[in-house]
């Protein structure tokens, strides 16, 4: 019985690391005042049928702290790119010169900045989510152990790990959004 516990709190902190994971990447999409390629993980192409990241049908590199270049492998992506680009409504214009694509990204005014912490707040409540929620289910299942005999004070030992384990990644979750929202602030 000690061993399925411990499992159960391995795999909660499992679940906790995937929302901490799940948090860094979607909020490395959010824009910074910085030109990163990661701004276009999310967006699609469709590439000879089906939906394709930009990243697998071109090269996306930062050339300064505004400007993002996107170069296709085939010509003929161009428009395709661009298109998924405007769809994306990403706040930016595409600029095609016919070989690649340029992307200026304009300065952030203070209400757009105030918007995207919204949406990096939006994240951070969904990744707590997780991190609670996994948290729950194992609490459940040392009740559930608890009552099937294992003994209270051991149950009430590893409750209080899960908990630790709870605190910390919910702790690492407002350090990660602090330094988000530094950055976005940053002018």
């Amino acid at each position: 019985m000690e061993e399925d516990i411990q499992l159960y709190i391995d795999t909660a902190e499992e679940s906790m690391q995937g929302a901490i994971e799940h948090f860094k990447k979607d909020a490395s999409r959010i824009r910074s005042g910085k030109a990163t390629p990661a701004m276009f993980d999310g967006v699609k192409v469709d590439y000879y049928g089906s939906q394709t990241a930009i990243a697998q049908v071109a090269n996306v590199k930062a050339q300064d702290g505004r400007t993002l270049i996107i170069a296709p492998w085939e010509k003929g992506m161009l428009q395709l790119i661009e298109q998924a680009i405007f769809q994306a409504n990403m706040g930016v214009t595409p600029q095609n010169d016919g070989e690649i694509i340029r992307i200026v990204l304009p300065m952030l005014t203070e209400e757009r900045r105030k918007e995207l912490i919204k949406q990096v707040s939006t994240l951070v409540e969904n990744a707590k989510v997780s991190i609670r929620n996994a948290r729950r289910d194992v609490m459940n299942e040392i009740k559930k152990a608890v009552k099937d005999g294992y003994p209270e004070d051991a149950g009430k030992t590893k409750e209080g790990i899960v908990q630790n384990l709870t605190n910390k990644y919910s702790s690492l979750v407002d350090k990660l959004m602090q330094s988000k929202e530094d950055a976005i602030m940053k002018i």
